[in-house]
C-alpha cells in the first residue's frame, strides 16, 4: 500500500515541474478529492495508507492539473465569500479579488434588510450576486448572463445555497436587461485588453471562457456598453459597483461620469490594487432643486450687473 507521505513528494515534484504555482497545496487539495482525507488529517498522519484506486485517482488529478488546469474546475467548487460555489469551464472561477466588490457593496448599505433589488451584469457562477443576497436577506435579484451553459451553473447554486427563490437569471444581452430599475447594479465584465490574453497563465488563457475575458483593444469595451444601460435602470439614490483591471480605475471612473453618474468611490482590494469603482445615481428631485438653484443664481446676477449698470 502507498502511503500519504510518498505520494506527495512525487505530485509536488510533477506540479513545481509544470510551473503551477503552490504545488504542495495543490496536490494536497487533489489528495482530499481523490481519497476524502482531509488536509489536517493529511499533516497529522503521513504514514495513513491510500487504496490502490484512490492512488490512481490521485495520479489522474495532479496530471490535469500538471497540465494546467486550474483546480476549482478539477474539483468543480471553489470557496467564495465563505460560500461553495459549483465551477465549470463555462464560468470565470471566482476569485478573492471579486470579494472586494461585494464588502464594498455591503458597505454602502445602510439597511441591510431593506427590500432591495439587484442586479448582475454578466453574472458567470451567480458569485456576486448571490453572495450580496446572502447577506442581504430581504434583497432580490437578477443575473444576467449570454452563456446558457454559464446560467445553468449560477442556477444550481442559487439552488444550493437556498436562494432560488430570491434570484432569477435571464439569458439577455447587457443592452436588454428587462423592464425594472435597480438599486444596486454590480459587474465584473470582461477587461482584459484582447492582445494581452494569450500571455496570462495557462489556467486562464486556455481553461477560462474568452468571452468572459475578452474586453476589447484597450479592455474598455464592456463598459462603455454597460455604463449606458447602467445610468438608465439605476434608480435614483441607488449605486452600481464594478470591478476593474489594474490601471482601469481612472478611466472606468470617467466612463461612468459621462454617463451622469457621480463617481464616489474607488476600493482597492488587499494587494492595494483599485479594484472597484463605485457611482451613486442622484435623487431626480435633487438634481432638479440644484437646477433651479442654478437658474436663479443666474438670475439674481444678470439683475444685480442690470442694476449696477443702471
Amino acid at each position: 500500500m502507498t502511503t500519504i507521505q510518498a505520494l506527495l513528494p512525487e505530485a509536488h515534484r510533477c506540479l513545481a515541474a509544470a510551473g503551477v504555482e503552490g504545488p504542495i497545496r495543490d496536490a494536497r487539495l487533489l489528495l482530499e478529492a481523490a481519497t476524502g482525507i482531509p488536509i489536517a488529517a493529511q499533516i497529522g498522519h503521513p504514514d495513513r495508507e491510500v487504496a490502490p484506486e484512490a492512488v490512481e485517482h490521485f495520479r489522474a488529478l495532479v496530471a490535469r492539473r500538471a497540465a494546467r488546469e486550474p483546480v476549482a474546475q478539477i474539483l468543480g467548487r471553489r470557496e467564495f465569500w465563505s460560500l461553495d460555489f459549483r465551477v465549470t469551464n463555462a464560468t470565470l472561477d471566482p476569485r478573492p479579488d471579486s470579494e472586494t466588490l461585494v464588502q464594498a457593496v455591503l458597505d454602502r448599505v445602510p439597511d441591510r434588510n431593506a427590500p432591495l433589488l439587484l442586479l448582475d451584469f454578466g453574472t458567470g457562477t451567480g458569485c456576486l450576486l448571490l453572495a450580496l443576497l446572502h447577506e442581504l436577506p430581504n434583497a432580490t435579484g437578477i443575473g444576467l448572463d449570454i452563456s446558457w451553459p454559464a446560467l445553468e451553473v449560477a442556477l444550481e447554486n442559487a439552488r444550493d445555497l437556498g436562494l432560488e427563490h430570491r434570484t432569477t437569471f435571464r439569458l439577455r444581452v447587457w443592452e436588454r436587461p428587462g423592464s425594472e430599475t435597480f438599486d444596486i447594479i454590480v459587474a465584473n465584465p470582461p477587461y482584459i485588453p484582447s492582445g494581452e490574453i494569450a500571455d496570462l497563465q495557462p489556467e486562464v488563457s486556455q481553461y477560462e471562457p474568452r468571452l468572459a475575458l475578452d474586453g476589447g483593444p484597450d479592455g474598455l469595451d464592456a463598459y462603455r456598453i454597460l455604463l449606458p444601460v447602467t445610468a438608465r435602470r439605476l434608480r435614483g439614490g441607488g449605486f452600481a459597483a464594478f470591478e476593474v483591471g489594474i490601471g482601469q480605475a481612472d478611466s472606468v471612473a470617467a466612463l461612468g461620469t459621462a454617463q451622469g453618474l457621480v463617481h464616489v468611490a474607488t476600493v482597492a482590494d488587499l494587494g492595494g490594487v483599485p479594484r472597484v469603482v463605485i457611482w451613486e445615481k442622484e435623487q431626480r428631485l435633487q438634481r432638479i432643486g440644484q437646477a433651479v438653484g442654478r437658474f436663479w443664481r443666474r438670475v439674481k446676477k444678470a439683475v444685480g450687473k442690470r442694476v449696477r449698470t443702471d
